[in-house]
């Protein structure tokens, strides 16, 4: 019997010891076959803009010209494409204005559910709802903000504050505004799972020891609990940035365009115009591979606009992980004190 035993424990240690090993080499493929789609992806981009950006006898235009052409062209050059600056600064101020919308709405929903409102079937159907949200297709956050913000929302302020334009719609129409908050409700779910499961991670000792020390339910939330869940809230708000920078579909119904005259920044007050409508990185691909003429390049051009859209994603989340390890390392450091 006792022999028996020993072979049944040598071969549970070497079917354990050969599934460890077949993950190891599992996950080592996965992570390898990732590293080299994304670098021939990236070499196939690089690869492409060189040929379009590289001067031709034809256009007569050295690098610096192209590039210049490249970021300001208008519709009336006749060239089937817009230049990408006013589309690069138009996604930077969609991503910035919709974090600043989305981070404190869903960590404050996110504290509510788990640090206030008593466990029931009402905030587990919320819950539910919340996860849920995460699955809804795009376009049809799209059309809500069409409907709801736009046509309820902006129409309201119209008759509101700007009854003297009407008919004539000011904030009645597809806009920055409406587009960063309609952003900010699809990425909604995955900041609010994200700071959720951050709070869960808190270990009660430490809240019930900052009562006891004499603290208040909110010193403790400010001081204990939200210094501990920055890193997951941070990382909610990277992969919304990563999405917001890249989705097309809900910004075509809530106020992108092929080519905005008018600049969203100026000299006028309020300076910022949030009513207007804007230019995005991603909806001039959608446009240059749709529109563009063939002889103009269009495979090069389509990669020279994609390559930006990377490097505006890439730029955006460095910022956040930049200011997630800061926030990071000023917590410790208070903490050692």
């Amino acid at each position: 019997m006792a022999g028996l035993n020993s072979v049944h424990r040598r071969h549970q240690h070497l079917f354990r010891h050969s599934g460890a090993r077949s993950m190891t080499w599992l996950t080592a493929s996965a992570v390898a076959i990732s590293m080299f789609t994304t670098l021939a992806f990236l070499g196939l981009l690089v690869g492409l803009s060189v040929d379009w950006l590289r001067p031709s006898p034809e256009t007569v235009l050295t690098l610096p010209q192209r590039l210049e052409q490249l970021l300001s062209a208008t519709p009336s050059a006749g060239l089937g494409f817009t230049g990408l600056a006013p589309a690069i600064f138009g996604t930077v101020l969609l991503v910035i204005l919709m974090t600043l919308v989305l981070g404190p709405f869903a960590v404050a929903v996110a504290i509510y559910l788990s640090e206030y409102a008593a466990r029931g079937w009402y905030t587990d159907m919320v819950r539910i709802a919340i996860q849920n949200l995460a699955g809804v297709p795009s376009i049809i956050y799209g059309v809500f903000g069409l409907g709801f913000f736009i046509y309820v929302i902006g129409a309201s302020v119209d008759e509101m504050f700007f009854a003297d334009s009407l008919p004539q719609p000011t904030f009645g129409t597809p806009g920055l505004l409406w587009a960063a908050l309609t952003m900010a409700l699809m990425n909604l779910p995955v900041v609010v799972v994200a700071t959720l499961e951050g709070l869960s991670r808190v270990p009660q000792e430490q809240r019930y020891g900052s009562l006891a020390l004499g603290a208040t339910r909110w010193e403790t939330l400010r001081h204990i609990t939200l210094p501990a869940v920055l890193p997951n809230i941070l990382t909610g708000l990277i992969l919304s940035v990563a999405r917001a920078a890249g989705e097309v579909a809900p910004l075509m119904l809530v106020g992108v365009v092929k080519y905005a005259p008018a600049s969203l920044v100026d000299g006028r007050w309020p300076f910022v115009h949030f009513e207007q409508k804007f230019m995005h990185l991603g909806y001039q691909v959608y446009d240059v591979a749709m529109h563009a003429p063939l002889d103009s390049g269009r495979l090069e051009l389509i990669a020279v606009t994609a390559l930006l859209l990377v490097i505006v994603v890439v730029a955006l989340n460095l910022s956040a992980i930049l200011l997630r390890l800061r926030l990071g390392q000023s917590t410790a450091q208070s903490e050692s004190l």
